[in-house]
């Protein structure tokens, strides 16, 4: 992740293991735990992740998950209780680790100011229109 004076339109990468929402939203939202403090909203694009129970108990805190067609479909936007956030720009599970790796490097880059599809494709990433 970058450092929270850092300027872009993603905070950071995440490159999960699959498209399971139930699954690895909840685990994105304890691995930001201690950069944003108790989380307390996820969002995500319900055309890349597909629907999920609207809250569930991680980390001993309910968490709200709000799927909206309105959020690129490549982004996560996750919400501390202190109001901090993150835009987390998602690789797709399939992708190969070394690519996944600079993509990584390039979201979480304090000097990185691209946008989460345009990194993506800069490291051959190609989304469909759909965004996916």
């Amino acid at each position: 992740m970058k450092p929270a004076y850092a300027v872009g339109l993603v905070d950071g990468g995440w490159w999960p293991w699959s498209v399971d929402p139930a699954t690895e939203l909840p685990r994105l939202a304890v691995a930001l735990t201690e950069r944003l403090g108790p989380i307390g909203r996820v969002r995500y694009n319900l055309g890349a992740w597909g629907p999920m129970t609207r809250q569930v108990r991680v980390a001993g805190r309910v968490v709200c998950f709000e799927g909206t067609d309105s959020l690129d479909s490549h982004t996560v936007v996750v919400i501390g209780s202190n109001s901090h956030l993150a835009r987390v720009l998602v690789i797709p599970p399939s992708t190969r680790g070394g690519v996944a790796r600079a993509v990584l490097r390039a979201a979480s880059g304090s000097g990185s100011t691209d946008r989460g599809e345009d990194i993506l494709a800069s490291n051959g990433i190609i989304l469909d229109p759909s965004g996916h």
